[in-house]
């Protein structure tokens, strides 16, 4: 009777072990990156332990992580394409990632409240960057302050999405080493072959960069009446302009002939902007370099535009 009892109370000891404290808070945490989504789910949510909730219904892989369960989506582009029952759809602009963890029990009864948290990340597709690309004054001075643009962009439905994207110079068409900018621009070096390229980093494979457009102008305001264009939906605008590499990687390429602008009072700098579209090879046709986008470039010269 005795050994009967002590194995009942180990039995029952250990049960109790196992189980954990409900938990009834429904708020998840969400992070969404630019190539990992994590979320977070309170620890022992409606009594369920973290073996028994599956992401997407199919994989156990959560963890226990100060005092929350975690699940992680370690790829945007897995090679099945769907990691863990993950969906993922376009509506222009945007990207959107679902997915959801659900309780599991296989068991003859429940005893829990079933659980099901859904959640979702959005990623923007479009994207300005800017770049002060030369100084048309032989005798201007550079700060420090003026390196690579960077633009960092943070959205999501129920997180944060942070992506970098830098419009870079570099020496020559190999594009491995970058140049700093802004650089000073001699006389004698105006027609000379000036190479650049928008680079996003930290990005999933499935995403490639396109560049839509892009033109220079001599203020930092992308609107600035006066402009000129150097790659028009895609298609350079004239025979001094070649695209290297578009929506092929996570780099987009092009060079064009160095160039002033002329009696431009107090604006020295000569500023390059592009539209670059970060485009789901998975989902979409991506636009490479040398085929034709959904529209064709402009015919036209380059010209004075009013905005």
């Amino acid at each position: 009777m005795v050994m009967r009892a002590f194995v009942l109370l180990a039995v029952f000891a250990e049960a109790s072990a196992r189980s954990c404290t409900p938990n009834k808070a429904d708020v998840i945490l969400v992070f969404c990156y630019p190539k990992t989504i994590i979320t977070k789910i309170p620890e022992c949510p409606y009594g369920w332990e973290v073996h028994q909730l599956a992401l997407g219904g199919l994989c156990y892989n959560g963890v226990h992580e100060a005092g929350y369960y975690q699940f992680v989506i370690p790829d945007l582009s897995p090679k099945n394409k769907s990691y863990c029952g993950t969906q993922s759809e376009y509506k222009p602009p945007i990207y959107h990632f679902y997915s959801h963890i659900v309780s599991n029990d296989s068991t003859v009864i429940v005893k829990n409240q079933p659980v099901n948290y859904s959640f979702s990340c959005t990623y923007h597709s479009t994207y300005l960057v800017d770049q002060a690309a030369f100084d048309q004054s032989p005798y201007a001075k550079f700060s420090p302050l003026f390196r690579v643009a960077t633009v960092h962009v943070k959205n999501g439905s129920m997180g944060t999405f942070e992506s970098q994207l830098s419009l870079n110079f570099y020496t020559n068409a190999k594009f491995s080493i970058k140049k700093e900018a802004p650089f000073i621009l001699e006389t004698s070096e105006i027609g000379s072959d000036l190479f650049a390229g928008v680079e996003a980093k930290g990005l999933s494979i499935r995403f490639k960069v396109v560049l839509n457009s892009c033109w220079a102008t001599p203020s930092a305001d992308f609107m600035y009446p006066l402009q000129w264009q150097l790659i028009n939906k895609g298609c350079p605008t004239d025979e001094t302009v070649l695209v290297h590499e578009n929506g092929k990687d996570h780099r987009a390429t092009f060079q064009f002939n160095a160039f002033r602008f002329q009696n431009i009072p107090k604006l020295s700098k000569v500023w390059l902007h592009c539209e670059t579209f970060i485009c789901d090879s998975e989902k979409l046709s991506c636009p490479v370099a040398g085929d034709p986008l959904v529209s064709i470039a402009s015919q036209g010269t380059n010209k004075t535009s009013e905005t």
